[in-house]
């Protein structure tokens, strides 16, 4: 007798045998089960799970279920299906559906890359025009030896470090990685590849014959959630925006379709013109990537933002390096983002609309100093306007300038404690600063006033997340900090 043909995901068919109600897996969960849990984790956290590791993917489940006290498996499973993804569940799923297998200077020929052709070539377009800053986003650094070794490769490559504004951000959808990426403690397993010096100058011993980043090296990295399926990017608000470099390696490889090329459409957008991005040598695909130019060093391959993406290049060659405008202010319109932010009320008491309509011009044009100049001329002015206190703020966090942008949020939240932007702004600047008191008490005071509102309000002064989304994005800030 021939057996059923059970539907899969994009209309494929897989031999199954009956059990009660369709299809299963040694006794498992129904393939129909199993194909609904495929596409829902997909859409929610960008882990595809096909047939072939749908065994896989119900032994993951099954642990997620037991971790949040769930005696019945199928009964998690279908409540998982019907019900909204809480934070709790979203933290316990990232935990056993991500891998977490890394270790430090994986890849070498990348860092020989970075640190002799890529950093060099944005050193150089820097140092003509006396902007000295670099800023590096390293998307799904799991536990954290990634994001450092990208670190350790800045100490290397800068001769002076010390004289540049250097950053690495690094996010991950998984928690409790993040949290032991920032103890920046770490054992023998993960230096298994790494040359001996990179343990011997970079760390330092700590207990249990464990190795901690030295602080030099921990002040350049930041960590923090990001959700590469859901949350927005680029964006100013959590510091997605103009990056010089955008390192996402062995993560893509999760990824299918559509989704990968929204996501790698993205990158394109988060990085500064002529920016680098960097996929593992198994992600490499000249399918994904047409809007980069293949760049080869050695037998590294890298992509490299293309400034005429309808012609496609490939190069060997050392291609001169051109300093880029800052792209995330041009389609994020801080000065707009501002207005949104501050009562309406108070505006009209504020700037005069030709500054706003000059300051989004000048936002526009990437001319950001001139930008500043004119919010510092009007607050001179004005000593008691909030909006351009959150407009300066806007913009510095695009210069990377944070302490700064802080000191400029708190003025305009004294102006109007009840700005949710600003609360919320100031909250993630404190945490990505290592201000862990101040940025729980803003983050909980957006979290208050986000209660006055339902769930489903958009918030423009949030780049047009909802309520809810934004309640999300909090709580798990505050779980992981």
């Amino acid at each position: 007798m021939r057996r059923r043909q059970v539907p899969l995901p994009g209309g494929r068919t897989d031999p199954g045998r009956r059990n009660g109600g369709g299809y299963s897996m040694n006794g498992g969960f129904a393939g129909d089960q199993l194909a609904r849990l495929s596409g829902f984790i997909e859409a929610k956290m960008a882990l595809h799970f096909p047939p072939t590791r749908w065994s896989e993917l119900e032994n993951k489940i099954r642990s997620a279920a037991r971790e949040l006290g769930a005696s019945d498996a199928g009964a998690f499973m279908d409540e998982l299906l019907s019900s909204s993804l809480t934070m709790d569940r979203m933290e316990t799923l990232a935990s056993n559906l991500t891998t977490g297998e890394t270790y430090f200077w994986r890849e070498p020929r990348i860092f020989d890359a970075l640190e002799a052709r890529i950093v060099p070539e944005i050193m150089n377009a820097r140092e003509e025009h006396g902007d000295r800053r670099l800023r590096v986003w390293c998307a799904g650094c799991s536990t954290g030896e990634e994001a450092y070794s990208i670190a350790i490769a800045l100490h290397r490559a800068l001769p002076r470090i010390d004289d540049w504004n250097v950053a690495v951000l690094a996010t991950d959808i998984n928690p409790r990685s993040l949290l032991k990426a920032k103890a920046g403690i770490y054992g023998e397993q993960s230096f298994r590849n790494a040359p001996s010096w990179l343990a011997e100058r970079y760390f330092r011993q700590s207990k249990n014959g464990k190795r901690e980043v030295i602080p030099e090296v921990r002040k350049t990295v930041s960590f923090s959630y990001l959700n590469l399926a859901e949350d927005k990017y680029p964006s100013a608000l959590n510091g997605t925006a103009s990056m010089d470099i955008v390192f996402c390696r062995n993560v893509l490889m999760y990824f299918t379709g559509e989704r990968l090329r929204t996501i790698v459409g993205q990158f394109h957008q988060s990085l500064v013109d002529s920016g680098w991005l960097v996929v593992a040598a198994c992600e490499c695909s000249q399918d994904y990537f047409r809007e980069f130019e293949t760049v080869q060093f050695h037998e590294a391959t890298t992509y490299r933002k293309n400034t005429h993406p309808s012609s496609p290049r490939s190069t060997t060659d050392r291609v001169p390096a051109r300093a880029g405008l800052p792209i995330g202010l041009k389609k994020r319109k801080p000065v707009e983002t501002a207005r949104k932010s501050i009562p309406q009320q108070a505006r009209e008491k504020a700037a005069p609309k030709a500054i706003e309509l000059r300051l989004e011009e000048l936002a526009d044009q990437g001319r950001l100093g001139e930008a500043l100049a004119l919010c510092e001329e009007s607050i001179d002015r004005d000593k008691l306007d909030a909006h351009m206190y959150f407009t300066r703020a806007t913009i510095l966090v695009e210069l990377n300038r944070a302490v700064e942008a802080m000191d400029s949020l708190r003025k305009s939240l004294y102006l109007e404690p009840d700005c949710i932007g600003c609360n919320f702004t100031l909250g993630n600047l404190a945490l990505r600063t290592g201000d862990a008191k101040t940025g729980r008490r803003c983050l909980r005071n957006a979290q208050a006033l986000l209660g006055r509102h339902p769930d489903d309000e958009i918030l423009p002064e949030l780049e047009g997340l909802s309520v809810g989304r934004v309640e999300e994005i909090i709580a798990e800030s505050l779980l992981s900090n």
